[in-house]
């Protein structure tokens, strides 16, 4: 797939990336490079290969589950602003 100086234009128009015109020449050259790189990734033979969260194996580090009373309200709210009813007052920003 190549990638033009309009593609580039749309692409950036789309984004609302202010990108001046002549640089847009440039940054196709580097998008089709990419687009070569990840092509070449493509014909990697990965058959049987297992899928990596991490480069490194780690177990999972577990811990107890555990049943508390749950937080002290008044420790909780020790540094809220508001607070009303041992909740959280905050600004409404949803009309």
């Amino acid at each position: 797939m190549a990638i033009d100086v309009a593609t580039v234009r749309k692409v950036a128009r789309l984004a609302r990336i202010a990108e001046p015109e002549d640089r847009l020449e440039s940054l196709a050259s580097e998008l089709n490079g990419i687009m070569a790189w990840i092509e070449q990734l493509s014909e990697v033979n990965t058959d049987g290969v297992e899928p990596m969260t991490s480069a490194v194996e780690q177990p999972l580090p577990m811990r107890d589950d555990v049943v508390t009373e749950g937080g002290d309200p008044r420790l909780v709210l020790a540094n809220a602003p508001k607070s009303k009813d041992n909740f959280f007052v905050v600004p409404k920003v949803v009309e």
